[in-house]
């Protein structure tokens, strides 16, 4: 009785593991549900996502989005760059023209020196609802 046991604490951990290898990353969709609204989570503040929308309908939404959820403090739209403070976080929407049929909508947030996925997923998901009603 004394090998099984033996045999079962060595295979144990080489499982335990493995098992946190493959899930290296997923974390961030599990946590967020993010994967729901197309987007992903690149960082522990950031998230983004591809559309297929013009570069223009992005670039409105994202203003008039951060706009409505917060307080705009500059935009560029040469920069494809909105920088602006929604629920006490600093939150920077970058849009940028990928292919010609393809547009990336990245949303970073940040509250005091901490990362706020939690606010970037929502202005993102705004977003991202706000380009579906412009497509449909």
């Amino acid at each position: 009785m004394v090998r099984f046991h033996t045999l079962r604490n060595a295979l144990a951990l080489p499982l335990v593991i493995v098992a946190c290898l493959c899930m290296g990353g997923c974390w961030y969709l599990i946590i967020g549900g993010v994967a729901a609204a197309g987007g992903y989570a690149i960082s522990s503040d950031t998230i983004q996502g591809e559309t297929s929308a013009e570069f223009e309908d992005a670039w409105s939404a994202a203003t008039e989005v951060m706009g409505i959820m917060g307080a705009v403090e500059s935009e560029s739209y040469e920069l494809g760059m909105v920088k602006g403070v929604v629920n006490n976080a600093r939150v920077t929407v970058t849009v940028s023209q990928l292919t010609t049929a393809t547009v990336r909508v990245k949303v970073k947030a940040r509250k005091a020196f901490f990362p706020s996925i939690r606010n970037a997923q929502n202005v993102y998901i705004k977003i991202m609802a706000h380009l579906d009603a412009d497509i449909e």
